[in-house]
């Protein structure tokens, strides 16, 4: 009986180790695409990030 118990105690941590698994493969899969979205969007081209901030720097004599 013992051994019957530890096994159902086993297998319901498998269980809860494949859910966590699960939720954490479709929080990658929703990053990934959120990161792709950005990409065609053109929020971030594939030529970079354009700095706008001219002020930062004072100029050379």
């Amino acid at each position: 009986m013992f051994a019957y118990e530890l096994q159902q105690a086993r297998h319901a941590d498998l269980l809860r180790e494949a859910d966590a698994q699960r939720l954490a493969n479709i929080a990658r899969a929703a990053r990934k695409a959120r990161r792709a979205l950005a990409r065609r969007s053109g929020h971030n081209a594939p030529e970079g990030q354009v700095n706008t901030d001219h002020g930062r720097f004072v100029t050379a004599a």
